[in-house]
């Protein structure tokens, strides 16, 4: 988390999903879905450490049969991220999946039944320390609560998450996280500033069906952005129509902006203009794909010309200011002797910027040590 950030989270309980720790000021958690075929078993392992390869800290997993739970199991033994189990309606799955280590369940309460088979999922959930996520969607309201309102409404979603709430409420069982998502953003951001108001457990946010990588992101950026700002949030996934990947750069990205966590590079780049000295938008491009391993918080300005590039450059880690023929480069804000060549700069900064990683890794390592000892 950036030390000088200006938000003050809203106070929440802790969960634990797995060895990542949601609420009462933990990082907020990047988390995703896989869209393999959950009976697949090799492509949905594939694509859980993809995710975790790109940051993903827990990993959601669509369980809806028996055969499916049959697969998470296989599926669980083979990964480390922390997994959650996406089931609706049928309680024995769920009793399945805790019996094979899942890390969290993702069930409403409210549609497995009645009380009986309600009370069996909570018992099985505090005996293996499993908690709960409750998610409310606007597009999956229950039929009452759809006559009563007419149309999903902030207030709609929030009464349905509660009827799910009292019943845990009233088995004793406090270990949940809540989600009141809609594809709507204003829709979504009102049903979470009214949630934070009623519960004290952690929330989980999301912009439900945000569309294409596009638009979905921006939509994302959009709502997530406002409910982040004002400090409501523990763990956040970006729903989009692209490769789950994206999901989690884009949600590392929105930390990121808010200055909320801090992961991977920070590209600061001009949109260009006439006065670039060398292709900025390649440039930076390639640079992005090239470096998306590296997991290190820095930030690297990338400017076209002298006349932002500069100040950008002096409260960089690493900062290139373009000029002709040969670019002026700048580490740790101080402008160097050397110059690079407009000719390859993105071999010479994917040099540097690997080289200006490992010495932050290594610093960091010391000063981790340092602490410990």
């Amino acid at each position: 988390m950036f030390s000088d950030s200006p938000i003050i989270r809203r106070k929440s309980t802790r969960i634990n999903v797995g060895n990542v720790p949601i609420g009462d000021g933990a990082p907020i958690a990047v988390q995703s879905m896989t869209n393999t075929n959950t009976l697949d078993v090799a492509a949905t392992v594939a694509q859980i450490k993809r995710i975790q390869g790109v940051g993903g800290e827990i990993v959601r997993v669509s369980v809806p049969t028996m055969e499916a739970a049959e697969a998470f199991k296989l599926i669980k033994q083979q990964v480390n991220v922390p997994l959650i189990a996406d089931i609706h309606f049928d309680y024995r799955i769920a009793l399945k999946v805790a019996e094979y280590g899942v890390d969290c369940l993702r069930i409403n309460p409210g549609n497995i039944g009645n009380m009986e088979r309600v009370r069996s999922v909570v018992d099985c959930a505090k005996d293996k320390n499993i908690p709960i996520r409750i998610g409310v969607n606007g597009g999956s309201l229950e039929k009452e609560i759809q006559e009563k309102y007419k149309e999903p409404t902030a207030e709609a979603l929030v009464e349905s998450a509660m009827r799910h709430v009292d019943i845990l409420d009233k088995l004793n069982f406090d270990q949940f996280k809540v989600s009141v998502k809609a594809s709507d953003v204003f829709l979504a951001v009102g049903a979470y500033r009214l949630l934070a108001k009623q519960i004290v457990q952690p929330l989980h946010l999301g912009i439900t069906e945000a569309g294409g990588f596009r638009s979905g992101a921006v939509k994302s950026a959009v709502g997530l952005g406002m409910l982040l700002a004002e400090g409501i949030g523990d763990t956040i996934r970006i729903s989009l129509a692209a490769d789950p990947i994206e999901e989690i750069k884009v949600g590392f990205d929105i930390l990121k902006s808010l200055r909320i966590r801090a992961r991977g590079i920070n590209f600061i780049a001009c949109p260009s203009c006439s006065r670039q000295e060398f292709d900025v938008i390649a440039t930076v491009n390639a640079l992005e794909q090239r470096v998306e391993d590296i997991l290190t918080p820095m930030d690297v300005s990338i400017i076209g010309c002298v006349v932002n590039g500069p100040g950008e450059a002096e409260v960089s880690d690493l900062g290139l200011t373009g000029a002709r023929n040969m670019s002026g480069f700048y580490l740790d804000g101080k402008r160097q002797r050397e110059r690079l060549s407009n000719d390859d700069l993105v071999d010479q900064l994917e040099k540097r910027i690997r080289a200006k990683a490992a010495q932050l890794d290594e610093k960091n390592r010391i000063k981790v040590t340092d602490i410990s000892s």
